[in-house]
């Protein structure tokens, strides 16, 4: 194969996303002789209000297909027929530039068993917190040492306007007798309290912190051996033989984006990096002929390497959003989200000219990392307890649950009552229920994807969804700013039932006796998980770092089985879910990826430590 009319490069990453970023950036710094390539298929992000002004992320979900790929998976009768879909990042810097913003770490036994339970030696959290540190610049106050003084990513918390969360924790403090208060919720070992909740937000701007800004832009106009082509979409990996040489490549705009197209063509002399997140990884080795060899000849694709776990073990968290109607004086950020361009002008003037007001902030602002006690186990019921004892009891830094304060209306109807909502959302930290992405075309990256989540295949995920709501119920209908349910987005009661809630002007007393529920009642509340159950745009391990007997796809090092001179990096490859929001994880993903390419390369200078 020639490639003498061909650019050539050192390393191409096919995915310009959060992990790319950072592992290319840090290659670069260190060796500025080496020719390095991002290929994203969205736009560039920088300086575009949407992305940079953090209550803005929620519009790009008004904007579908522009820096958001949107996967519709399969109906599931788990959840009432329904087709729960996802979305991830398009555009450089992936999910840091649209994602919630939110600072959450995982908790540090999620390593480590990435480490003693897979087989990845270097990957357990001694390993992985130093990477961590190196990445950001901490904003905050806290008493432990894991968070970073220096690195490229801000993390900061509100400075004001966040009294939704104010009361969400002096509520707790009170009515939760069986937990007390955090210091740092992120300090990786801390679970079972409420605390504060950062951000990736400048403090100083007020800006959003995100990979593209902190890693790649700053070095464009002075590292000329870091090149990135926006608007192109990876279709499979040029191997000649074993050995990964190139990718080809489409236009992702104009008249020829989604229709058939002659592929261009890049070639990687040293390294290719395959780095484009759950759904697109695992397609673009499946379209390159590694993965099972039933999806493969399915697609009419020749198989370079039998693979399958390829597009298995797909991960996410199962989230509800319950919304309640909030008073007058709550902060809250529904007018940036639905109230439209004159709503938003003098917000954006505030922050233009200060980089602080309601702009500056992602409405999540507290939240607890839970854990059920004896009595809650109890509640959960017989299906969840083989689980917890092997999975949680003996990991105290684990919880079952994430729950938070959120200060917005994010429900699915747009037509909702205008006026001031909160939330107190929870999500399952680690579902048992595990699903899968599988291409349907060999030779269209625009195909639909055959993809299932499989929500609620095990109901464990159902039952722990059913006792969040009623601690997530007891703790907002207490907090002072409580001005009733949106009838519409809770559960159905039966006619009768003392678990309705009535037309209300204010709170329930801090006091008042927990609301009693009948097996009628729970199921409704099960039938309500059904019917809004969503993601949390956590999508992972469908390129899973495990043995390759265990359904694995690469191994520590990143390496593809089976072939030569083809890593994947990014949350694709982690072999068990994480207790945490996934921006934290991928950091430590384009970190180490950095560290063990720079080391199987001979290239110097990037350190394991800041």
């Amino acid at each position: 194969m020639s490639n003498a009319n061909q650019p050539t490069y050192d390393i191409i990453f096919a995915g310009g996303g959060a992990t790319a970023c950072i592992t290319a950036a840090r290659l670069a710094q260190a060796d500025p002789s080496l020719k390095i390539l991002i290929i994203e298929a969205g736009p560039h992000s920088k300086d575009v209000p949407t992305h940079v002004q953090p209550a803005r992320y929620f519009s790009n979900f008004a904007t579908a297909g522009k820096t958001l790929t949107f996967y519709v998976p399969k109906p599931n009768e788990k959840i009432g027929g329904r087709s729960a879909f996802t979305v991830t990042g398009r555009c450089l810097g992936g999910g840091s530039n649209v994602n919630f913003l939110v600072y959450c770490r995982a908790s540090a036994s999620d390593y480590d068993d990435w480490e003693t339970v897979y087989g990845n030696k270097g990957w357990g959290s001694k390993s992985l917190i130093p990477l961590l540190r190196k990445a950001e610049t901490y904003q905050g106050v806290s008493s432990n040492d894991t968070h970073g003084k220096s690195g490229p990513l801000k993390v900061s918390f509100a400075k004001s306007a966040h009294n939704v969360a104010d009361e969400f924790l002096a509520t707790a403090d009170v009515y939760d007798q069986d937990r007390g208060p955090i210091d740092d919720l992120n300090a990786l070992y801390s679970c079972d309290g409420y605390g504060r909740w950062a951000r990736f937000i400048d403090g100083k701007t007020g800006k959003r912190s995100d990979t593209a800004s902190g890693y790649i832009y700053p070095l464009l106009d002075t590292h000329k051996n870091l090149h990135v082509l926006v608007r192109k979409r990876i279709v499979r990996v040029i191997f000649e033989g074993k050995r990964a040489v190139g990718v080809e490549y489409v236009d992702d705009e104009g008249d020829h984006a989604k229709a058939l197209q002659s592929p261009s063509i890049a070639y990687a002399a040293r390294l290719v990096v395959v780095s484009s997140g759950a759904f697109g990884s695992p397609a673009i080795l499946e379209r390159s002929g590694i993965g099972a060899t039933q999806v493969l000849r399915k697609n009419d694709v020749q198989q370079v390497v039998d693979l399958p776990g390829v597009g298995e073990n797909l991960m996410d968290h199962n989230v509800v959003f319950p919304p309640y109607h909030a008073a007058d004086y709550a902060d809250t950020l529904d007018e940036l989200f639905w109230g439209g361009p004159d709503a938003l002008k003098p917000h954006v003037e505030k922050w233009t000219a200060t980089g602080q007001g309601l702009l500056a902030h992602n409405a999540m602002d507290a939240g607890i990392r839970l854990r059920p006690t004896v009595d809650d186990l109890k509640e959960i019921g017989p299906t969840f307890t083989k689980r917890w004892n092997s999975y949680f009891a003996n990991a105290p830094d684990k919880p079952v649950m994430l729950m938070s304060a959120f200060a917005a209306y994010v429900g699915p109807d747009p037509t909702h009552p205008p006026g001031k909502y909160y939330s107190v959302p929870y999500y399952t930290a680690y579902p048992v229920s595990n699903g899968y992405s599988h291409i349907t075309s060999g030779v269209n990256p625009y195909a639909t994807l055959d993809y299932d989540p499989r929500y609620f295949n095990d109901d464990a995920d159902l039952n722990v969804m059913r006792w969040a709501y009623k601690h997530s119920r007891e703790l907002a209908r207490r907090m002072p700013v409580y001005r009733g349910e949106l009838p519409t987005e809770h559960p159905q009661f039966p006619a009768g039932s003392k678990a309705t809630a009535g037309p209300v002007d204010g709170p329930v007393p801090i006091d008042a006796p927990k609301i009693k529920y009948t097996t009628e009642d729970d199921k409704a509340i099960d039938e309500y998980s059904k019917k809004f159950v969503g993601t949390t745009w956590h999508s992972c391990g469908t390129c899973s770092m495990k043995p390759r007997e265990d359904g694995g796809v690469v191994d520590e090092r990143l390496n593809v089985y089976g072939v030569e001179n083809l890593k994947v990096a990014d949350l694709s490859i982690i072999p068990g879910n994480v207790s945490a929001n996934t921006y934290n994880t991928v950091i430590a993903i384009g970190e180490k990826a950095a560290v063990i390419i720079a080391q199987d390369l001979g290239i110097k200078g990037v350190t394991e430590s800041d």
